[in-house]
């Protein structure tokens, strides 16, 4: 399954919009009397105002349509974001933030500057630049979509002599202080997508650079579950390579289990990839995963995860398919049966959810002899 294209982390998608919401759209005659005020060889001050009112713009679905449709702002925009002070940057960025969590904006973005791309990869990859994180928040917006995140490894792949990109993007994300202004977070997630692509779990899985194992650390980053959540995610789409080093079999004696619900849900699923064959079963039922999985199903407070665990528990300890049938991920489903196995999902998240509703409405149980209050 070397070729088979990894979905995208929840976590890679899950990107906070900023700025408030406008009541309703300007005009677009109205939006294109900004362009002047955000020219590079504008005073500073009116860049600002007119940066803020655009950011106000995307707070709103029409704002972000009214924007996007002016490539003229979008490219001023572009030009703030990368510009050096006393420009706007950071807002200019997350103006730019906004527009790329609507993935029906990407098209006019990448339209109004094919090199945007470039530039924002050449901001967060520079130790020196201060909203660094704001650039790396825009490039996991953008690759979250196939065609932005073909685009963004070809940018990777042309980045110069030397060190690959792809090599600069792992060591921004697992250096401390890498850019002493700037955590750089959302790399996390824009390693996860990046990982969508073959080539890039064919890098991170190359035993001679050791990317896995220096991402595996950040597996239990405690200061960020963007970050977090980009790296178990990453991990989760190279499990379709079937291949990962012996590190992931082990954990400390003082393992804390993972405290946001998707993250533990990504894991569930990494370890699901795993399983697809026959080889992949074995090696995990070797390492005693039934045990600590029934342990988390009993404790596991959240519906869909908890479904997730028994599926895992249930391919673990059911029967061995027929020859054949050995690597799950290429039996071919049928489109009814595929139907009914999503309805047969759904019924059991909801049935799950109800019944922890029902444990936590239910009167906690009095001490014998206790006089109800």
């Amino acid at each position: 399954m070397g070729d088979a294209e990894a979905e995208v982390g929840p976590l890679a998608g899950r990107l906070a919009s900023v700025g408030s919401a406008m009541p309703e759209a300007h005009p677009t005659a109205e939006a294109a009397k900004l362009l002047p005020f955000l020219a590079l060889e504008a005073r500073a001050d009116l860049q600002a105002a007119a940066v803020q009112h655009a950011l106000a713009l995307t707070g709103s679905e029409p704002g972000r349509t009214l924007l996007a449709g002016q490539a003229a702002l979008l490219r001023a925009l572009i030009e703030l974001a990368v510009a050096p002070a006393p420009a706007p940057a950071r807002e200019a960025t997350r103006v730019l933030i906004n527009l790329a969590a609507d993935p029906g904006l990407h098209k006019p973005l990448l339209a109004a500057e094919p090199e945007l791309l470039a530039c924002l990869l050449g901001c967060t990859l520079d130790p020196q630049w201060p909203w660094a994180e704001e650039a790396a928040a825009v490039l996991a917006n953008l690759s979250r979509e196939p065609a932005p995140c073909a685009a963004l490894m070809e940018a990777l792949a042309a980045s110069g002599p030397g060190e690959s990109g792809l090599e600069r993007l792992v060591r921004a994300l697992c250096t401390p202080g890498y850019n002493a202004r700037a955590p750089l977070h959302y790399l996390g997630p824009v390693l996860s997508n990046l990982s969508q692509r073959p080539a890039t779990r064919a890098f991170l899985l190359d035993p001679d650079r050791c990317v896995v194992q220096r991402l595996l650390p950040l597996t239990q980053y405690p200061d960020s579950s963007v970050r977090r959540g980009g790296v178990v995610g990453t991990l989760r789409n190279c499990c379709f390579e079937h291949r990962l080093p012996v590190d992931l079999q082990y954990l400390p004696p003082d393992k804390q289990r993972e405290p946001d619900a998707d993250i533990r849900k990504m894991l569930i699923e990494a370890i699901m990839l795993l399983t697809a064959t026959a080889p992949g079963r074995k090696q995990v039922r070797d390492q005693g995963a039934y045990l600590i999985l029934r342990e988390l199903h009993s404790w596991e407070p959240e519906p869909d995860v908890q479904v997730a665990c028994e599926k895992l528990i249930q391919v673990l300890i059911g029967d061995e398919p027929e020859h054949g049938l050995e690597n799950l991920l290429e039996v071919q489903v049928p489109e009814d049966v595929e139907r009914q196995l999503q309805q047969q999902d759904r019924q059991e998240q909801e049935q799950c959810k109800r019944e922890h509703q029902e444990l936590e409405l239910a009167p906690e149980p009095q001490a014998e002899g206790a006089a109800p209050t």
